[in-house]
């Protein structure tokens, strides 16, 4: 028998442990009659942590209960099952095991059942899964190259109202279309094929004659999708839209955040616009989802040992700031976040200022500038230094006021943990110089800087050995030290779009401050000096990582040309 709302369920979810006692649950059991849409309720508004619901449901029902949001859905799985049986069951194919299709699904019943086995042709187990999980997922899992050409088919046939539109009057002509359901379909089929693809980045082109799309995969720009320039106002205008940003104004460049839902969390969007040629070229980087899937651990970034050691050792500093180095796209904060995680504890006060906040972490105060009011970086590390913190993270240091206030909060007894954009680690010391803050003042508050980059790693679905040409090998080893280890790289297959990478490696620089180096800071040594006495002390620039990961068969050597500077090579 199926649950229903009555005083014994009612009763059980207030017994339940994460449950929020300062819900109202009678008066919101009253407005609903269905149980499964009462926890689902409760786990939305974060009244319920969604896995305890989960399981509390999975105990009333039988079935086995799963966050697909966390799991990783396979290809083949999806393939089995058409997109419209897929909707209207709202089924939602998880793997193949052994013979037996799992697919996850909100209120699974025998007729359904039968009909989805004999459907892909074999044995169907049912799990549990929240419905709003399985209706986002669906559509996240069955946009493909040919769902998205269809909706831009659609979108194309309002070329003609999209037509010589005049702006001036407030945009209100080209709001109507870019809010027209074949528009929104479009807009939202190139969004959900980027996340289904990892893409990073969205990039909207408009050029001559038409508008390109092009999707960041791996750290590489990938052109996937043209169509009409007839089309472009519109689309822009849709993202504008959702970023509640100024229709009207295409003259200037704008900026603004949306996010779309993904079952009970969001996936989080940074978007920007600027004038071009041929109008309005609009970005949209894709910052990830809140859900503890996103966040990765230090042991997980496949970081050296012989750098991941004494980062670990610099971490557990009372004082002092640790600086992330890279350009942007790198993964700096993603570093940092995996450094705040094994930091945070309930004895320690954590705080961060970020533009934007990327990602939730539990037990973290976290602050987001807002520059329309002028709430700055330094602004806010003030305010925060009020705030007893004991480990700060500043999201980038970009000018000398924010500087000087980080170092001056390292040298009273709080850890600073921040990003910096430079080539190289100990390019950090020079460019604070650079900025205005003085050598006495850097010397003794930085401690550590770790420089990184993000390669593309090698598909392991289509990995094979080669020899690379001799004049490559040249450039890292002696003629007469080749190594004689196999070298790897993708062949390209339909797991990775025939481009022979799937996912990130990154490679790292740690560049310590010592009394040493603190001592060439002071007597404002350049940055070929502070180099030359840190190899001296084991420091190693990118490319050095880089071919380990390459020899280690993680990725190749022309990622290594392709993403690391060469200024300290021999």
């Amino acid at each position: 028998m199926a649950p229903k709302i009555d005083a014994a369920f009612i009763a059980a979810i207030r017994r339940l442990r994460t449950f929020s006692h300062g819900c109202d649950l009678d008066a919101l059991a009253a407005t609903l009659e269905d149980p499964l849409e009462l926890l689902e309720h409760l786990v939305t508004a974060g009244h319920l942590l969604k896995e305890e619901a989960g399981r509390h449901w999975s105990g009333l029902t039988g079935l086995a209960y799963v966050d697909p949001i966390t799991l990783a859905i396979t290809e083949d799985a999806i393939a089995l099952l058409p997109a419209e049986i897929a909707g209207k069951t709202q089924a939602l194919p998880l793997y193949r095991v052994g013979g037996t299709l799992t697919v996850a699904m909100a209120r699974p019943n025998p007729k359904h059942l039968a009909s989805l086995s004999k459907i892909v042709q074999l044995p169907v187990s049912p799990v549990f899964a929240f419905p709003a999980d399985i209706r986002d997922l669906l559509k996240l899992h069955y946009t493909n190259e040919e769902a998205l050409d269809a909706a831009r088919q659609s979108a194309e046939q309002f070329d003609q109202f999209t037509a010589g539109i005049d702006l001036s009057a407030g945009g209100k002509e080209i709001a109507h279309i870019a809010e027209t359901e074949q528009v929104v379909q479009f807009v939202n089929a190139m969004v959900y094929f980027a996340i289904r693809r990892e893409a990073s980045d969205i990039h909207i082109e408009p050029r001559e004659k038409e508008s390109h799309v092009r999707y960041r995969i791996d750290g590489i720009l990938r052109e996937v999708l043209v169509f009409s320039r007839k089309l472009h106002a519109s689309v822009v205008t849709r993202l504008k839209i959702l970023c509640q940003l100024d229709i009207a104004e295409t003259r200037f460049p704008q900026d603004g955040r949306f996010s779309l839902p993904m079952g009970s969390t969001n996936i989080d969007f940074r978007f920007s616009s600027i004038p071009s040629q041929y109008g309005e070229k609009a970005v949209a980087r894709i910052l990830g989802s809140t859900s503890r899937k996103a966040l990765l651990s230090l042991d997980k970034m496949k970081i050296s040992r012989p750098i991941l050691t004494p980062l670990r050792r610099i971490m557990r500093n009372p004082s002092g700031i640790i600086f992330v180095t890279g350009p942007t796209g790198s993964g700096k904060t993603t570093t940092l976040y995996a450094a705040l995680a094994e930091l945070n504890d309930s004895g320690v006060n954590i705080s961060t200022i970020e533009d934007p906040i990327e990602m939730k972490l539990e037990g973290i105060t976290q602050t987001q500038v807002q520059h329309k009011i002028d709430m700055s970086f330094a602004k806010m590390l003030r305010a925060l230094l009020r705030q007893d913190p004991d480990i700060m993270l500043v999201g980038e240091i970009r000018d000398l006021e924010t500087a000087k206030i980080a170092t001056e909060a390292a040298l009273t007894g709080h850890l600073v943990l921040a990003t910096m954009h430079t080539n190289s680690a100990p390019e950090a010391i020079t460019r604070l110089a650079e900025i205005g803050v003085d050598p006495y003042m850097i010397a003794p508050s930085v401690v550590a800087v770790l420089g990184q980059r993000l390669a593309a790693r090698i598909c392991e679905h289509c990995k094979e050995p080669y020899r690379p040409a001799d004049e490559v090998l040249r450039r890292y080893f002696n003629d007469k030290d080749f190594p004689e280890i196999t070298f790897y790289r993708g062949r390209g297959c339909h797991v990775c779009n025939k481009t022979g990478y799937k996912g990130r490696v990154a490679f790292h620089e740690l560049f310590l401050v010592n009394r040493t180096i603190r001592s060439k800071i002071n007597a404002r040594a350049g940055l070929a000096e502070l180099t030359e006495q840190a190899a001296r002390l084991g420091y190693r620039p990118l490319r050095y990582d880089g071919l380990k990961k390459v020899l280690q068969g993680m990725t190749t050597i022309d990622e290594i040309e392709a993403q690391t500077p060469i200024e300290f090579e021999g």
